[in-house]
């Protein structure tokens, strides 16, 4: 081990924070325009960006493991990773799910 990356007792919940606040709000509009089967293409891309970053941060949080820096380094990084794949990849079936849904209503798209 090197050295920690970062303070863990001052910057470890920043990551997960601010991967929570991206996820409420992506939610939040897929939750207002699936219904309406509107931006589909806007939704389904921000849907699958998060879904990659949460993907990225298992990564880095594996990296951290390996380097063997602290618990509250990798913590930090890791469980916004996990919750955010298994959160965002299986809600991702359901979005598409609904979009093809309000497809079928006839709703208009924008």
């Amino acid at each position: 081990m090197t050295g920690p990356w970062f303070d863990p007792n001052k910057y470890s919940w920043i990551c997960g924070a601010a991967y929570g606040v991206a996820a409420v709000i992506l939610g939040a509009v897929a939750f207002y325009l699936v219904p309406k089967g509107r931006a589909k293409r806007a939704v389904v891309s921000a849907w699958v960006l998060l879904w990659s970053i949460a993907i990225g941060l298992i990564i880095i949080g594996l990296v951290a493991v390996a380097d063997r820096q602290p618990w509250g380094v990798w913590y930090g990084i890791l469980l916004p990773g996990i919750v955010g794949t298994a959160v965002l990849g299986g809600n991702l079936l359901i979005i598409l799910k609904r979009y093809k849904e309000a497809e079928q209503r006839g709703l208009p798209r924008y």
